[in-house]
């Protein structure tokens, strides 16, 4: 049995019956998935079909940090929570740092199961052993930093760490994220599904520690780590000062920042009005999550454009999604608007990508002013950002309604060629970096088995020109089917299962990552793991993962790109002339199955299943007829 590292015990809480489990962790479950995503997809397989209601009662939330959280690992404190989205009905997983992670294992607990429906609004109090569901009806209807301020009075306790959903999640937008503190459990709608369960917030406060089962060894571990760290010409000299504003000027000058849904990449330079030397002007300090000794996060205040006194942390992402995207250039509007979304629980990136398709649709006469209710929706229209935002939020009648639940269904409300022009994957809006300028980087957003991610298998040597584990030519497309595969499964078990923050990943330990993993976690829980244990883990579960969304009805013909990315080349900049064909896609989903041993269908085979020590999956597919050979 393991003996440090993990807590050993699973919360299991049924809204539906009001009733509190605690069971074991099994042993095996720790050492084949190690944490995290890896805890979460394999309990939501085990536990939940893949043509359940995302937003009914039989689909679950799972609450799962890694066995580096507590400890003295550097930037682990981190947690996964997975569902079947609403937004995709695939897969949904999605990671926040912060302080909420680590308290779940100061309270004693591994991972937190949130099953069944309750019937009215509740909260729920979690102090070590003892667990409490709350009523929350008078905390209905409030957004999530006054929520977060009443609980702490409630249960009279500053110190208690809370994640809750505003009143995006309350109306069931399939965009509404889960906010802990100043972060978010963003993308894939899994604050629609804690609305869907009534559950306004969990609210955690734990006073025990987490045990090391060889202190010396993971005091080794941790110290080469932080020497790699220190080693990076960018983690500390750059990073830890600009935060992730850094990335639009690296991208502007690539060419692959997109502008205005995607229709003019490269044509315009958003570096000058939002990249780092705007947004540094606004900084007012950083914020670390707990243990982390970078604190890339960078608060900014809005000055001007009736955006005084607005205060956030936007990311990369979000410079795109409330920026570049939406065509507009206000530094202080991306600021607010993203203080917005936080306040009212949304996925900046989705509900970005989403306005900028209203607004390609608008300047195309597919949407008229009679639709918008009277708010003109031309690219750079910063106000109209504000003004959607709250119609989203509260699911207003009319526009709010149009847009609430993604780019996707948005598109086929509207009709006609509109899917044309609706920049998705699987459901998912594409993230902050044009595919046809970095094709393994597009490859990862159309094969993730939660849509398009970016976070899933970052083509770092793509972005940032690292060589590891070798060098890439990033308008190439040979080779990348290889390179995706080794991304996605490297990155899911360092980062997302054992949990750590991706950022070291990208910018200081890639090429020390499996073996570093391998020996922090081995010190830490006693269970020893060889470096290729690490990589198997990762392979593991981006399998099971797979098998969940073909259980959901997911095939080949999903992994696939908007039809702009296909059919439009990029017109001006760094990735001038670059596009991704048909034929182009289909050369490395080929690869890329045969680097996985799918069969060509992109089912995984047999004999892969077997390897993984996957029986359960291999059963899945051979029930449906659908069990490739090899």
């Amino acid at each position: 049995m393991f003996q440090g590292g993990y807590m050993g015990k699973v919360l299991r809480v049924n809204l539906t019956t009001k009733t509190v489990a605690v069971e074991d962790l099994p042993e095996k479950i720790a050492r084949d998935y190690i944490g995290g995503a890896g805890f979460g997809v394999k309990y939501l397989f085990d536990e939940v079909p893949g043509d359940v209601d995302p937003l009914g009662p039989d689909n679950k939330l799972i609450f799962a940090p890694g066995p580096l959280s507590g400890t003295p690992a550097p930037c682990a404190s981190r947690m996964a929570v997975t569902t079947k989205s609403p937004l995709t009905g695939a897969v949904g997983m999605s990671l926040s740092g912060g302080y909420f992670p680590v308290e779940l294992k100061f309270a004693g607990y591994d991972v937190l199961i949130i099953e069944g429906q309750s019937e009215t609004p509740v909260y729920l109090h979690i102090k070590d052993d003892k667990v409490t569901i709350k009523n929350a009806a008078k905390l209905w209807g409030m957004d999530t930093q006054i929520t977060q301020t009443i609980i702490k009075q409630d249960v009279n306790d500053q110190n208690t760490r809370i994640a809750c959903i505003g009143q995006a999640g309350e109306n069931l937008s399939k965009m509404a994220a889960i906010i802990n503190e100043r972060r978010a459990f963003g993308r894939k709608g899994v604050g629609a599904v804690m609305g869907s369960k009534n559950l306004k917030a969990i609210a955690i406060r734990g006073s025990g520690l987490v045990p090391l089962a060889n202190p010396e060894a993971f005091e080794t571990a941790r110290k080469f780590m932080l020497g790699a760290m220190k080693q990076s010409p960018v983690l500390y000299p750059e990073f830890s000062k600009l935060g992730t504003s850094m990335v639009v000027d690296a991208t502007s000058a690539m060419g692959i920042f997109p502008s205005e849904n995607y229709r003019n990449t490269g044509e315009k330079d958003y570096s000058a009005s939002i990249g780092v030397e705007a947004s540094i002007s606004r900084n007012k300090g950083s914020e670390h999550c707990y243990g982390c000794p970078v604190g890339c996060t960078q608060l900014k205040l809005a000055k001007g454009q009736g955006y005084e006194g607005g205060m956030s942390d936007p990311e990369y992402e979000t410079y795109y999604s409330l920026g570049s995207v939406v065509g507009v250039e206000s530094v202080d509007s991306i600021i607010y608007n993203d203080m917005l979304c936080d306040k009212y629980g949304l996925d900046t990136m989705s509900v970005g990508v989403t306005i900028a398709l209203a607004m390609e649709l608008f300047e195309r006469g597919m949407l008229t002013a009679a639709d918008t209710n009277g708010i003109d929706l031309h690219f750079g229209n910063h106000q109209a950002v504000t003004q959607l935002i709250e119609e989203i939020a509260f699911r207003r009648e009319g526009l709010g309604e149009l847009l609430c639940d993604g780019s996707r269904i948005l598109a086929e409300k509207i009709g006609g060629d509109a899917g044309d022009f609706a920049m998705h994957i699987k459901g998912l809006e594409l993230p902050a970096y044009d595919p046809r300028g970095a094709k393994a980087h597009g490859l990862n957003f159309a094969t993730s088995y939660t849509g398009a991610d970016h976070n899933r298998g970052y083509a770092f040597q793509e972005v940032f020109g690292i060589p590891v584990p070798n060098a890439y030519d990033r308008f190439a497309v040979a080779g990348k089917g290889w390179l995706t595969k080794w991304n996605q499964d490297i990155r899911c078990a360092t980062t997302d299962c054992p949990t750590m923050c991706g950022f070291l990943m990208d910018m200081a330990v890639p090429a020390i990552a499996e073996q570093n993993t391998a020996d922090l976690v081995s010190s830490a829980s006693g269970i020893p793991l060889t470096k290729e244990d690490i990589g198997r883990v990762g392979e593991r579960v981006n399998n099971l993962a797979r098998v969940f969304n073909i259980s959901a009805g997911f095939t080949r013909a999903d992994d696939t790109f908007p039809k702009r990315i296909i059919d439009e080349t990029i017109k001006e900049g760094g990735s001038k002339g670059q596009r991704i064909s048909q034929e182009d896609l289909e050369l490395m989903l080929n690869e890329y199955y045969e680097a996985r041993n799918w069969g060509q269908d992109g089912v995984p085979t047999r004999e892969k299943l077997t390897e993984l020590d996957l029986p359960e999956a291999a059963a899945l597919l051979e029930a449906r007829g659908l069990l490739a050979d090899d």
